[in-house]
């Protein structure tokens, strides 16, 4: 089977969800559920660098790829997450072709980044640095979000970039920084996410979305418009929909 960055780069449907919950259990079952990937979210969630190494060692010892979106485009966070052992980052907030360099550079080794060296899990703990060197080069990820409407006005730009392996639709920040925070059907939203399918397609470059219900139909919506790196909801959303859901049903029920 292809790398998880191949996949990405050729277009390939893969799909994911989110992790915000910091138990390895939660993360087991997520990872044995047949998703491709899993990003733990360290971004909106209360996961610590510690918790995230705990983390994707169970994701990696499923057979999956742990990636972790960011809490900001930070070199020293990128990097430390990135020594911890993910596959690759997601990265909010890439609004510019400067925002999108400096993602790819905190990630890379010099010469095609800025990152800096050190000898921690993903290094083999300083046993197996010049492996992980290559590696690091030819199988790490980057997937930029573009989640704000001035990201919309340099998608050639930002897409532009090598080593950008794909985005990520974030769409309630889209939405919000038009002012209509989760209204995906207001024109103006829909006329944006329409803007960065488009650039997408005429740059070549894998697009990605986070569908948040747990909805499989509303997965196959964003399949056929185009989207390929597919975020499919996120663990609370799994566990608090299915219990009120059920809680529910027994309540109504007649005995």
């Amino acid at each position: 089977m292809h790398s998880l960055k191949k996949r990405i780069k050729t277009g390939e449907l893969t799909i994911g969800s989110w992790i915000t919950i910091g138990h390895s259990a939660i993360v087991e079952i997520m990872a044995n559920a047949g998703f491709d990937w899993l990003v733990l979210d360290m971004e909106h969630s209360a996961i610590t660098l510690d918790q995230a190494q705990q983390l994707i060692q169970v994701i990696e010892l499923c057979g999956i790829s742990p990636l972790v979106r960011v809490g900001e485009n930070n070199p020293n966070i990128i990097k430390r997450v990135m020594d911890a052992g993910a596959h690759g980052v997601v990265v909010p907030m890439v609004n510019s072709k400067d925002d999108a360099e400096r993602a790819v550079h905190a990630v890379k080794y010099p010469p095609r980044g800025t990152r800096g060296v050190g000898l921690a899990r993903a290094q083999g703990y300083g046993l197996e640095f010049n492996r992980y060197k290559k590696w690091v080069n030819e199988e790490s990820i980057v997937i930029v979000q573009i989640e704000h409407i001035k990201a919309t006005a340099n998608l050639d730009e930002i897409f532009s970039v090598p080593d950008i392996d794909g985005f990520i639709v974030g769409p309630y920040d889209l939405s919000a920084s038009i002012g209509r925070p989760g209204e995906f059907s207001h024109p103006e939203v829909e006329k944006a996410l329409a803007k960065v399918l488009k650039f997408s397609k005429k740059n070549n470059v894998t697009s990605g979305f986070h569908v948040i219900p747990p909805e499989a139909n509303k997965v196959h919506e964003a399949i056929k418009k185009g989207y390929r790196f597919v975020g499919f909801s996120l663990d609370t959303l799994f566990l608090g929909i299915k219990c009120r859901e059920q809680v529910h049903n027994i309540k109504e029920m007649k005995l």
